[in-house]
């Protein structure tokens, strides 16, 4: 019988299984199944003692029933696993050697990684709205937890059963298209050059529309005119704003060619412009939103910060804002996309807005009697600097994402100079961009995202540590192993025996544990739990590695040394992939 991939989860099911033939034990028992500490065991199910608390019994003595149970079942039974119980009723479980690399031998291609985990997200629809520019200005250093966190969690659902509709969510439509307008007219604007250079010359032009608006009262009304013409279509006015949105997303395009960065859809607000008054229609006429001085509002009274802090979806000049176009983004997410869930990634500055948003589809999809779609807000804290201040350029402007990219692979370009001079410029620059794009990638995904983190140069591209140098070091000493031997990763294994030394055995329990860390980050898009991960299975081999011999003189046990170099590297590649880092075969 091949073994369960996903090892926390088969357990699960299995001790379900047996308790079910337990009258004491509910259908809905949960095991409480977790990793255990290396110590006690592999896996540890600790659901009987809330239960036994529940029932007013003995831990112990439900225990023992239970995992009497569990002794007869097909799969626990097998002699493949030992069972213990510990302390008042925690129920051990111990992966066999033999077991362990029957796990090795039936897991050694890409697709059955995916297809193991496949039952999590069950062909559910996902729209993933990440990143989200504002038009007619750089991206910059904010921008990039974003992006590097929507795509990690985008790759990472879809890796697990998910369809992900990613969705870039322009700030395309607004009053600084107003200022924008009448500083063209003003100044001029050449829209023939490149976007690369384009984009930068449209932040000076805002720039100097917004000094003349605030000296200028005039300029102030005469901007107010220029926007009302352009949301009225004027057909002059159409055209500078598609061709300043063009500028805007061809410069955004480069930059996530570069960060490997893909997305299916770029509907900006602009898309919902002329949506948003039956939103607002509906809402009134399910009495759901009303008027307050003036402006359309949704309470939630039952709330305790939100009660006398009203959901504005409609200033009272009769202008939309971002609640009306995120209501009306909700509504054809759900209408047109079919989407079972919607994630948001943003900063934790909008917390209260996305939780006010989320009260208020619940109430209009369950006052309009149609089942609304799961909504999770993604949000994560700052890039700091030196000081612990946000992280800014040392004229006090904020840092651009395409200067933060070149520096990191300028830096990265060094460290390969130093380490490996004379190989050609060509693959140095391909190892240096991998090298820096993927330190700063890493770098910030390793960070639990809710946490602020101070920006390091030399943290993130040491070769010690928990670091993406680190780990893409492993992939590219794995790819050496295997080319000393002239053979390719997956070769050379067919008879490998069962595993031996301490460090086999604990690198095999380490790999059986890659399911373990993808559902986490499925359930928690928290994708720090598998950065964790791949620096433990990169310990893990290291010590594997500099205890045991790959190549030695016994055909099995070479053979088996060989099949748990090539299943970490598997796992790795797959892992950083999942991250948006792509690998090295050689640093």
């Amino acid at each position: 019988m091949k073994p369960a991939f996903d090892l926390l989860h088969s357990i699960t099911t299995w001790i379900r299984e047996s308790a079910r033939e337990i009258p004491e034990f509910p259908d809905d028992f949960d095991p409480s199944v977790r990793p255990a500490d290396p110590r006690f065991g592999d896996f540890q199910a600790n659901g009987v003692l809330p239960l036994a608390k529940k029932m007013k019994t003995n831990p112990r003595q439900l225990a023992t029933a239970l995992m009497a149970k569990i002794e007869e079942h097909p799969e626990l039974g097998s002699g493949e696993f030992d069972l213990t119980i510990a302390g008042p009723g925690f129920i051990n479980i111990t992966l066999k050697p033999a077991f362990l690399s029957a796990w090795a031998k039936a897991f050694d291609q890409p697709e059955d990684l995916s297809a193991g985990l496949r039952h999590l997200y069950k062909e559910k629809t996902v729209v993933m709205d990440f990143s989200g520019p504002n038009t007619a200005k750089q991206m910059h250093v904010g921008h990039i937890r974003s992006t590097v966190i929507g795509e990690s969690i985008s790759r990472l659902l879809s890796f697990c059963g998910a369809k992900v509709i990613r969705d870039n969510h322009i700030g395309d439509w607004g009053t600084q298209f107003g200022i924008l307008l009448l500083a063209c007219k003003r100044f001029g604007f050449d829209f023939s050059v490149e976007p690369s250079v384009a984009l930068p010359a449209l932040e000076d032009l805002y720039r100097q529309g917004n000094q003349l608006v605030e000296e200028d009262p005039t300029a102030k009304d005469e901007a107010r005119q220029e926007l009302v013409l352009l949301q009225n279509g004027d057909e002059d006015r159409m055209g500078i704003w598609k061709k300043i949105n063009e500028i805007s997303q061809g410069a955004f395009n480069e930059l996530y060619r570069r960060l490997d960065v893909t997305f299916d859809l770029n509907l900006g607000e602009s898309f919902y412009r002329d949506q948003v008054h039956g939103v607002c229609e509906e809402l009134e006429e399910l009495k759901i939103a009303e008027v307050s001085d003036g402006a359309l509002v949704v309470f939630h009274p039952e709330h305790p910060r939100f009660n006398e802090q009203p959901f504005i979806i409609r200033k009272s000049d009769g202008a939309s804002n971002y609640a009306t176009t995120d209501l009306a983004t909700v509504a054809y997410r759900c209408e047109e996309l079919d989407a079972d869930e919607i994630i948001y990634v943003t900063d934790g500055r909008q917390q209260d807005h996305f939780e006010q948003l989320f009260l208020t589809v619940q109430k209009w999809f369950a006052g309009a009697g149609k089942p609304a779609p799961t909504l999770r807000h993604v949000w994560f804290g700052t890039i700091l600097g030196e000081g612990g201040k946000a992280i800014k350029t040392r004229s006090g402007g904020s840092v651009k994402l395409r200067d933060l990219i070149d520096e990191g692979i300028e830096r990265a370009r060094l460290i390969v100079d130093g380490k490996n001079p004379n190989l050609p410029d060509e693959q140095k620059a391909a190892i240096a961009e991998a090298v820096g794009i993927g330190a700063i990638r890493y770098a910030d995904l390793m960070q639990n995202r809710t946490h602020d983190y101070v920006f390091s140069w030399d943290k993130m591209l040491s070769f010690e540590g928990n670091t993406a140098p680190y780990l893409l070091y492993a992939v590219a000493r794995i790819h050496a192993i295997f080319r000393k031997a002239g053979i390719q990763p997956g070769e050379g294994e067919e008879s490998a025996s069962d595993l031996e030394t301490e460090e086999e055995i604990q690198l095999a329990r380490q790999l059986t544990l890659f399911p373990t860390a993808i559902a986490q980050v499925a359930q928690d898009l928290r994708p720090h739990f598998l950065c964790t991960y791949l620096f433990e299975l990169a310990n893990a081999f290291s010590s594997f590695y500099n205890a045991n011999r790959v190549m030695t003189e016994n055909p099995q046990e070479q053979a088996r040394r060989l099949m748990l170099c090539s299943r970490t590297l598997l796992y790795l590649q797959t892992g950083l992939q999942l991250l948006g880092i792509e690998t090295l075969e050689q640093m």
